[in-house]
């Protein structure tokens, strides 16, 4: 599982498509509103054309011969049945299909008609291809009415795609000793099916298959059922016939042509289940074979485990597992019996991607999503159940990262003043994200048992009746079990409790103040919101039904993870009082193991408890992923202004002997946001003191070397800790940078090649010295063009660190003038951007681009006349990242003193001006607060040094503006 810097509602309320049929109805005749959930690929994909349901199909007797590697003939039978009066069939067909023959039959009358008989046949007055639809239109002379059966049989032409997976595709690996070996497959996925043969390729219309396909002798197909029998033809081809399928979408169809071979489990027999033993085979190209050797064992793992939780087969014989060589799907094709992945995911020793992957066996191919915008509440209950899967069966593999990395991302998200205006496309990636997470809350908060029992029954009872959902048919199988156990409070329902988690680009933050004196708790809950919000923007007042679970220092029990109460939408005043769960000398923690998705705020008594004791020997009561979410939640809230910081900082002291790498996860994205909206003070070089103070005795114990055995976390721990002690100027590192970048330095062809890892350079051109700086700018300056053997990213991320690490101005100030002043052809108007953009990352970048910018004003104004977006841009970064009072003042001035002239960019210094008031206020109201706790918990050493440091850099300050001046 992977967490990119994604993300946010889910689950809208969505019209229904002009195009769409108006008859699709529920089992219960009603039709059904349905939900907008969707990621990238199936919005991109979705259509606003729709089949009609007035005649679907129930069999596709489908015949496919390989004529050669471009094209392949393609004879479909299929049988329609009629469920209201029509006089045509529509059918989905690619543009590349290309149609010989039709022809149609009777095969029953409809009862409303039983004098004409089925043997008088039907007759085709005309077909029709709509292309921008997609269609293929067959009218026919008849009406037929509601219970009619008509076979159409069509015959036509299709090409093998070379040059993209799609549809039947052709590809070819190269063996050790140079021969080359061709392959075909199939990828029908979202649209592609219409590529292979006509149907109604949308996901409702299930049907059963009968496929027959010929190939070459030297090769053997592989399809979603088990080869029946097969045929020699006097050419050399054969015929394989495959046995007939269960009702499936047309998206499930899938076959491969290959000579892959296969291995099967040792270890690990599958157990036998609804009265069948299923058979597992993984395939793969015959040098890759070793390195699948125990992906078997695996596959059948998982699929033991999923049969015991569904109490249920994945409803087929058989499972083909096959490592595609060259796969260019982005994702593995979930076929039903018959699963393609790339070679690399498939070899991977990692449970959770193929437990994810097979999950799609049961939900998505066993039953089906109705349509493909409820696809999305698919892959969250598929990515929960993994996820749960991975944690029974591999443990280590998902501590510190479910659901850290999904969750702490959506807190910061959702917590901006406009969630996702900066990245609008991680707003899908957050849908699923958000829907896993809420299914989370019900497993902990109903029961894991509970949980089980409602997926069992979405299960097979979907799979008995349509075979095909909706988004809410999971949330009201919660919902009838959890009635059927009275765990809910009354008048609450799960749809009703996930609708608002779902649906807004919100979380709640819960206030708990406890009264020491009475015995009461009293519960709120408000929009968190982590940036105060322009005096414009609208006040938001969500409100979320939201499960307290609660623990009392007296009587940990961390598995009990039952609500002591719900702080419900309904609570008048919003708000909640309670009696305590325990005396006045107890902490409690509310929301552990971050069970629901909200922070906890306390009052300053039950902060003050919980620090100590985090100080204390008994620490490791407390799991950890909960230490983590009392360290984030304080941190996060004295950043919002909803903590006094020297709660938060208290918070942090327990560090000092922490070792557990889930507890520090946080921390560094902490360490970032603070430190950068502090850098450029004095009270800085005091944070990271004492940031240094708490990183060095892990890192030390962790050790500067990887060794060969070293679990994932502590690589990447060690890789974090390294990372910000080298900002910070740890003298080992910087040493270290210094030794590899001699390399590059002594090189008599430096230009030829960068010998030095990317990870050393910042530190070098952070800490070293001028020369080693322009050294490097004259690499960028010298980059070869049009070399394969040199890629255009190596100059980019070198004239990334270029710009954005140094903390001297002079070098800042080197960089400006060649690339803007001396305007140097090497520099792109892409290159410019770039290293203003970069210069924010900074205090002394974005003050130095000021400075720049106001002593070249009318030179800068003239250089980007006709280049608006570079103009915007060096006004935006040289005046939006100033935060005092210091800095709002020298924007200002700027802004005074050439007020006529920003032009298109005078929205930008208003909109800056408005930030830097807004930023200046946190200052003055936080920073003292850190300095004072700083002062209080750094050592005499630490406070002299620092004192020392800037002492030199005011010396150092000074004789340079003498001599200027």
């Amino acid at each position: 599982m992977t967490w990119a810097p994604l993300l946010a509602g889910l689950v809208l309320l969505s019209a229904i498509p002009s195009g769409q049929s108006r008859s699709i109805h529920d089992v219960k005749g009603q039709t059904r509103w349905r939900r907008s959930i969707d990621l990238n690929d199936v919005y991109s994909k979705v259509r606003y054309y729709r089949l009609s349901s007035k005649v679907t199909p129930t069999n596709y007797s489908l015949d496919i011969e390989l004529v050669n590697e471009t094209m392949f003939l393609g004879r479909v039978k299929i049988n329609f049945t009629w469920s209201d009066t029509s006089d045509r069939i529509t059918l989905n067909i690619h543009p590349d299909l290309q149609v010989s023959s039709t022809t149609a039959k009777l095969i029953q009358s409809s009862p409303e008609e039983p004098e004409i008989s089925s043997s008088l046949g039907v007759n085709i007055a005309r077909t029709e291809r709509q292309y921008r639809k997609s269609y293929y239109i067959i009218h026919l002379e008849q009406m037929l009415k509601n219970g009619s059966i008509c076979e159409v049989t069509i015959e036509y032409a299709g090409n093998v795609t070379s040059n993209e997976t799609a549809g039947l595709y052709k590809s070819s690996y190269m063996d050790s000793d140079g021969r080359k070996h061709i392959f075909f497959a199939t990828y029908v996925q979202l649209d592609n099916a219409q590529r292979l043969f006509p149907c109604m390729d949308e996901p409702p219309y299930k049907a059963t298959f009968q496929l027959s396909v010929v190939r070459f002798q030297n090769l053997k197909t592989i399809a979603n059922t088990p080869l029946k029998t097969s045929k020699s033809y006097p050419d050399g081809k054969i015929r394989d016939f495959f046995e007939e399928t269960p009702r499936m979408s047309t998206n499930q169809l899938a076959f491969v042509i290959s000579d892959l071979q296969y291995i099967e489990p040792r270890k690990v027999d599958i157990n036998e289940i609804d009265g069948q033993k299923l058979r597992v085979k993984v395939w793969g190209r015959k040098e890759f074979m070793d390195s699948l050797v125990d992906v078997p064992d695996k596959v059948a793992t998982v699929v033991n485990y999923l049969q015991n939780y569904f109490n249920s087969s994945l409803g087929l014989p058989k499972l083909d597992v096959m490592a595609i060589p060259m796969y260019g799907a982005s994702k593995a094709s979930d076929n039903w019996g018959l699963m393609f992945f790339k070679e690399s995911e498939l070899s991977s020793p990692l449970l959770w991607t193929t437990a994810y992957e097979i999950l799609y066996q049961w939900i998505g191919q066993s039953i089906t999503p109705f349509r493909r915008d409820n696809a999305p509440v698919n892959k969250a209950l598929n990515s929960f159940l993994a996820s749960m899967a991975t944690v029974d069966l591999n443990p280590d593999e998902m501590e510190g990262k479910w659901p850290m990395t999904m969750l702490y991302p959506l807190y910061y998200e959702f917590a901006q003043t406009a969630p996702f205006s900066r990245v609008a496309g991680i707003r899908y990636e957050a849908i699923w994200t958000k829907v896993e997470l809420v299914f989370r809350m019900f497993n902990y908060t109903l029961g894991r048992e509970l949980f089980q029992r409602s997926v069992r029954k979405f299960f097979h009872q979907t799979k008995e009746d349509r075979r095909t959902f909706f988004t809410e048919d999971i949330f009201t199988r919660l919902n009838d079990v959890a009635n059927e156990t009275n765990n809910l409070p009354a008048g609450l329902t799960i749809n009703g409790i996930a609708n608002p988690w779902i649906n807004r680009d919100r979380v709640p933050l819960v206030t708990v103040i406890r009264d020491y004196e009475t015995g009461k708790i009293n519960l709120s809950q408000k929009v968190y919101l982590r940036d105060t919000p322009p005096q414009s923007t609208a006040k938001i007042s969500y409100q979320w039904d939201i499960p307290i679970v609660m623990q009392a220092e007296d009587k940990l029990n961390f598995s009990n993870t039952k609500p002591s109460v719900w702080l419900t939408k309904e609570n008048e005043p919003k708000n909640l009082t309670i009696p305590d769960i325990t005396d006045e000398d107890n902490f409690i923690i509310v929301n552990p193991e971050e069970i629901g998705m909200f922070p906890v705020n306390y009052d300053s008594c039950n902060w003050k408890m919980l620090s100590q004791y985090l100080q204390g020997p008994d620490r490791e009561k407390i799991p950890p992923l909960t230490r983590a979410k009392l360290l984030h939640d304080s941190w996060n809230l004295a950043y919002a202004g909803e903590l006094c910081f020297g709660i938060a900082m208290n918070m942090t002291l327990f560090l000092r002997e922490e070792k557990n790498h889930v507890v520090w996860e946080p921390v560094f994205t902490m360490i970032d946001h603070i430190g950068r909206r502090i850098e450029g003070l004095d009270v800085y070089l005091k944070f990271e003191a004492y940031i240094r103070s708490l990183l060095k005795p892990l890192y030390l114990e962790l050790g500067d070397n990887a060794q060969p055995n070293d679990p994932s976390w502590k690589i990447h721990m060690r890789g974090l800790i390294r990372n910000f002690l080298c900002r910070a100027g740890y003298e080992p590192c910087v040493k270290e940078a210094r030794d590899q970048f001699k390399k590059w330095l002594t090189d008599e062809e430096p230009d030829k090649g960068n010998p030095v890892a990317n990870k050393f350079l910042c530190p070098v051109f952070k800490w070293g010295t001028d020369d080693e700086w322009e050294f490097g700018l004259q690499r960028v300056i010298n980059f070869p063009q049009n070399n394969l053997a040199r890629k255009q990213n190596e100059r980019t991320y070198l004239l990334k660190t270029l710009a954005g690490c140094p903390k001297d101005a002079n070098k800042i100030e080197r960089l400006l003038q060649v690339a803007v002043l001396d305007q140097n052809e090497n520099f792109t108007d892409a290159d410019i951007h770039l290293i203003f953009s970069m210069l924010t990352g900074g205090a002394t970048g974005y003050r130095t681009l000021f400075n720049f910018l106001h002593q070249h004003w009318y030179t800068v104004k003239e250089r980007f006349e006709n280049k608006t977006y570079l103009w915007n841009g060096i006004v935006n970064f040289a005046t939006s990242s100033f935060n005092t009072q210091e800095g709002y003042d020298m924007v200002s001035k700027l802004y005074m003193d050439h007020q006529d002239e920003f032009e298109s960019a005078d929205a930008i210094v208003k909109k800056a001006l408005s930030i830097i008031k807004q930023e200046t206020k946190w200052n003055e109201e936080n920073v003292p607060v850190i300095d004072s706790w700083l002062k209080d918990h750094l050592s005499k050493e630490d406070l002299d040094a620092i004192a020392t440091s800037m002492s030199t850099t005011v010396l150092s300050t000074t004789t340079v503006a003498t001599t200027t001046n």
